[in-house]
């Protein structure tokens, strides 16, 4: 059932942002009254080859330009008469142009043209972040409440220096204000990063590695996270075994004991073994210690002490979700506050990416880490529709589509814009051989991308 909830949030994301954007080319051709033959969510035909199986499952003309549902679930297509792209080539175009066509028109109107898809897909991007920002506000631990106990440092915390109680002062030389920027792009992803330390009565410095992020992008990964005290928010119930679990020869997933042994929503750990604990990572550093050992939770319930035995699962999990007991602050924004802000995180997208192919390009990042397809875009929506998660990452592949569109690849809006752009330079076009081969050559680098993210992927989901 995950997987389909994955799927649809996925395919409905895709296809929000797909048809507002060839409605960016729709609607700026229309504009300069050029005639749009097809405006297709999906292909009508096997993509790349537009003569292979050619078939819609809907499909309705309205003056001159039919409007299709494809039956091939990629992207998606605006067929403009007159210009070379996936639906036709120069062979097609051999005739003298008719003055609603494309390539009748001036250079200046068809970059336009080729901008519109780009151009709606920022707008899309910054209104859904600002209208997120607004909604949401902001909420957070503070600097002030984080440095209360101090962090507790993880693997890859411990990798670069960093140690359980320490309290962090400034990143990169600056005060900061919340949690969340210390995981900030632009320190992740910067050079020469750093966090200023209190340990004890020293300062110290912690130099963050270049090649960081790439270790923080491994869903394993596990970095800091505020020492806190706790109490059990929820309570892992047995599952039964579902019909298939019945038939299939699959060893079941071990049984947690906390159900079992009668620990509740609200308790509070006090000791494992009588050796008393006050905050959450001393629990789990301790349950780890004792995998598929007998134990003694010493709790309080309503005030009142007691003792649960139970034998830890051999994950050295008992089976419980904590609440975590710090302080977190809200702020709303007015309207003016979250247009600035909201604007700013859309484009902060399209700026992570750059600094993110700089990475790739310097080898402080694998490509195979980096760069996701759909079955890794679909993982990152998660089993469960959350609305507020589903316009989050919708928004960032609305500002990430844009980025990508503008790259100079013959084939991509960029890579047509750029041979734009030479004619409007030396005011002659290039030949319509040129921007059929480059088209080509354009499909060929998309396919063999494509190619990588998918095998990427499954590669990833498997190994």
């Amino acid at each position: 059932m995950e997987g389909l909830v994955m799927a649809g949030q996925l395919i409905l994301g895709l296809s929000i942002l797909v048809t507002l954007h060839e409605f960016g080319h729709f609607i700026t051709a229309k504009w300069f009254k050029m005639r749009v033959e097809k405006f297709y969510l999906f292909f009508d035909f096997m993509f790349p080859i537009p003569t292979l199986l050619n078939f819609a499952l809907f499909k309705k003309k309205v003056g001159d330009t039919e409007y299709g549902l494809g039956w091939f679930p990629l992207g998606g297509y605006v067929s403009i008469a007159g210009m070379i792209d996936e639906t036709q080539d120069a062979a097609t175009l051999a005739k003298d142009p008719e003055p609603w066509e494309f390539r009748a028109k001036p250079a200046w109107q068809r970059l336009i043209v080729m901008l519109g898809g780009v151009i709606v897909n920022i707008i899309t991007g910054v209104v859904i972040f600002v209208c997120l920002t607004y909604s949401n506000g902001n909420n957070f631990i503070s600097k002030e409440e984080l440095n209360k106990n101090g962090i507790v440092a993880l693997d890859l915390g411990k990798q670069i220096g960093l140690k359980t109680g320490d309290k962090i002062i400034r990143v990169n030389g600056a005060d900061y204000k919340q949690l969340s920027d210390l995981r900030a792009s632009d320190v992740l992803l910067g050079e020469n990063s750093s966090y200023t330390v209190q340990r004890g009565n020293q300062t110290v410095e912690i130099k963050i590695p270049s090649n960081f992020i790439e270790k923080l992008s491994d869903k394993k990964a596990a970095f800091i996270e505020p020492m806190a005290a706790f109490k059990v928010a929820e309570v892992a119930a047995p599952e039964e075994p579902g019909i298939m679990d019945k038939f299939s020869s699959s060893k079941p997933a071990e049984l947690l004991p906390a159900y079992a042994a009668g620990l509740k929503k609200g308790d509070v750990i006090t000791s494992v073994n009588a050796s008393p604990v006050h905050f959450y990572h001393e629990v789990k550093e301790l349950l780890t210690k004792e995998a598929g050992k007998q134990i003694r939770l010493g709790i309080l319930r309503g005030g009142v002490a007691d003792t649960l035995s139970m034998q830890v699962a051999s994950s050295g999990q008992i089976g419980f979700i904590p609440e975590m007991l710090i302080k977190t602050t809200h702020e709303d924004y007015s309207f003016g506050e979250a247009a600035s802000i909201g604007t700013g995180r859309a484009f902060s997208v399209i700026s992570d990416n750059i600094k993110g192919f700089k990475k790739i390009a310097s080898g402080d990042v694998s490509a195979s880490k980096a760069l996701s397809g759909p079955i890794g875009i679909a993982q990152m929506f998660g089993g469960v529709w959350d609305w507020n998660r589903f316009w989050m990452l919708t928004g960032l592949l609305s500002m990430a589509l844009a980025f990508m569109n503008i790259l100079p690849i013959p084939a991509l809006d960029g890579g047509h814009a750029i041979f734009l752009i030479y004619e409007m330079i030396t005011g002659k076009p290039a030949s319509e051989k040129v921007l059929e081969k480059a088209q080509q050559v354009g499909m060929i680098i998309l396919l063999a991308l494509m190619a990588y993210t998918f095998g990427n992927d499954i590669f990833k989901a498997f190994f």
